[in-house]
This record gives C-alpha cells, structure tokens and sequence, in this order.
C-alpha cells in the first residue's frame, strides 16, 4: 500500500522559499503571481494492508517526523 503526505507552511508562517520563487517567476516575466507557498510531497511504501491502520501509521511518522506540526500542516493520502 501507499501513502503520500503533502506538508506545507501553516497560514501565517514566513516562507522564504516561496517568496524566492515568487521573486525568481517575476524576474522571468510571469508577473501575474501574487503569491506563492512552497511545501513538500512525501511518498510511502507501507507494508500495511488495511488503510485505516496505514493512515493511522502515517499520522504516527508525521507526528514525529515528517512534519514540524508547530509551523507545517499536512494532508494524508493512502492510496490503493
């Protein structure tokens, strides 16, 4: 089974990497972006069958590990 997990900055916190993309897409003439978030896309090979108990082992890792839960937020997908 899969997991993907999508962490990105909470609303509020500075992402400097964004604002650098931001700053890097206007330079190159794409001045109609407002805004931009950077984050990142975790990819999980899990041994789990059931997608409950992987969804629930992933929120595990996230807690833990794969995101600061202080500054980030994620989203879990267990795929098929």
């Amino acid at each position: 089974m899969k997991a993907r997990v999508h962490v990105m900055l909470k609303d509020g916190v500075l992402d400097p990497q964004g604002e650098a993309v931001r700053h890097a897409l206007g330079a190159l003439g794409f001045a109609g972006v407002g805004g931009v978030r950077q984050g990142k896309v975790i990819e999980l090979d899990l041994a789990a069958g059931d997608p409950g108990a992987a969804r629930a082992e992933v929120e595990k890792m996230c807690e833990a590990l794969l995101a600061n839960t202080v500054i980030e937020h994620y989203e879990i997908e267990v795929l098929a």
